[in-house]
C-alpha cells in the first residue's frame, strides 16, 4: 500500500494491518485476557469491556498507520517544494521556543525576574551605586581628555622646536631617508 492510496477508512477491512514502520509497536491483547476481572461485574459486562478494548486498540493500530502514511506524504510534498532538512528544523525550533514563551513557567519567571529587577533598580544601594559608577566615569572620562590634550600639546610643542628641524636637516637623518627610500619591495 503507497502512502497516497493508505485505506484510512476506520471501518475497513484493511485496518488492522501493520504497515512495514509499525510491526515494532507493541499491542498486547492477551494480557487482557489474562487479567482477572474486577469485582462486581458480571462475565457479559467483562467481555464487553474486553471486546471494547480489542476495539480500541484496533483502532490505535489503525490510527498509527494513518499517522505514518501522512507523515511520509508530507515529507514527500516537502521535497517536492524544494523545503530541506535545515528549514524544517529552523520551523520546529521557532514553534518550541514560541511554545516555551507562551508556557505557564516562562511566563511567570519572567514575571518574578520582572518584579525582582524593580525591587533591585527601587533600592537605595543600587541608586546610591549607579550614582557612584556614573560620577566615577564622568571623571574618568575628563581625566582621559586632560591628559589626551597635554599630549597633542606636547606633541605641537616639540614640532615646533628647533631640534626637530635641526634633527631632519643632519646628516644622519638624512642617511636614513636616502636608506628608507633605496629600499627595494619586492612586487
Amino acid at each position: 500500500m503507497d502512502s497516497a492510496g493508505q485505506d484510512i477508512n476506520l471501518n475497513s477491512p484493511n485496518k488492522g494491518l501493520l504497515s512495514d514502520s509499525m510491526t515494532d509497536v507493541p499491542v498486547d491483547t492477551a494480557v487482557a485476557a489474562q487479567t482477572p476481572a474486577v469485582e462486581g461485574l458480571t462475565e457479559a459486562e467483562e467481555e464487553e469491556l474486553r471486546a471494547e478494548l480489542a476495539k480500541v486498540e484496533e483502532e490505535i493500530v489503525t490510527l498509527r498507520q494513518v499517522l505514518a502514511a501522512k507523515e511520509r506524504h508530507c515529507a514527500e510534498l516537502k521535497r517536492k517544494l524544494g523545503l530541506s532538512a535545515l528549514e524544517g528544523l529552523k520551523q520546529n525550533l521557532s514553534r518550541s521556543w514560541h511554545d516555551v514563551q507562551v508556557s505557564n513557567a516562562y511566563v511567570k519567571t519572567s514575571e518574578k525576574l520582572g518584579e525582582w529587577n524593580e525591587k533591585v533598580t527601587q533600592s537605595d544601594l543600587y541608586k546610591k551605586t549607579q550614582e557612584t559608577l556614573s560620577q566615577a566615569g564622568q571623571k574618568t572620562s575628563a581625566a582621559l581628555s586632560t591628559v589626551g590634550s597635554a599630549i597633542s600639546r606636547k606633541l605641537g610643542d616639540m614640532r615646533a622646536r628647533p631640534f626637530s628641524h635641526s634633527f631632519r636637516n643632519s646628516a644622519t637623518f638624512k642617511s636614513f631617508e636616502d636608506r628608507v627610500g633605496n629600499i627595494k619591495f619586492p612586487q
